[in-house]
């Protein structure tokens, strides 16, 4: 038995768009017909997590508000992300409805259809995981036996970072690329080593 306590909710509206150029007049159409009593826009990539307005109506979200998205790829970057936040919102009493897909996902048990539908999701969203994490295993053996995976760098030893100091004393902190080359590090990291001294 769920202790959420559903009230009278709000509709609430999310879009979102990928660039600054694109506008989101197209979904704002859509969403404007079901009377919003708040939206939350975005103009920002979906591969990019750095969604502020996402993250605003999800703190704002109570139970018994329903979030309206036009459609499933303008909420989620990944089916993963996708269900991770149908979820996070469900948990809470928080319905997600999508008008192109048409679909509602609640927390209601009177809605088996909602339910099986994100169970099949989850699904697929474990396979998605399963086939990145492989094509990534398989990406690394390649590059390994093609000799050009060398994996994550070293960290230098104490003495390395003082023969470093010195070498770059030495230089009067010139020709800083060639220094990080000759110990394997990045500039970042030569930086960071030389700071921290």
């Amino acid at each position: 038995m769920s202790n959420i306590i559903n009230t009278k909710g709000h509709t609430l509206g999310y879009a979102r768009v990928s660039s600054v150029e694109q506008d989101t007049a197209r979904q704002l159409e859509a969403l404007n017909q079901l009377g919003l009593d708040r939206l939350f826009e975005d103009k920002a990539s979906g591969k990019d997590t750095n969604r502020p307005a996402l993250k605003e109506a999800m703190l704002y979200a109570r139970a018994g508000d329903t979030l309206v998205v036009h459609s499933l790829d303008r909420l989620a970057r990944n089916l993963v992300d996708l269900l991770n936040i149908v979820e996070e919102l469900n948990s809470r009493g928080v319905s997600v409805k999508f008008l192109k897909e048409n679909l509602v996902f609640t927390t209601s048990e009177a809605d088996p259809f909602s339910k099986l539908t994100l169970q099949m999701l989850g699904a697929f969203a474990q396979f998605e995981r399963s086939l990145i994490r492989e094509r990534q295993r398989e990406g690394i053996a390649l590059a390994k036996e093609a000799g050009a995976y060398l994996g994550r760098k070293h960290a230098l030893s104490d003495e390395q970072v003082e023969e470093l100091v010195s070498l770059d004393k030495a230089n009067h902190g010139k020709n800083r690329k060639a220094l990080a080359d000759k110990f394997g590090i990045s500039r970042t990291s030569l930086y960071r080593y030389l700071e921290s001294v």
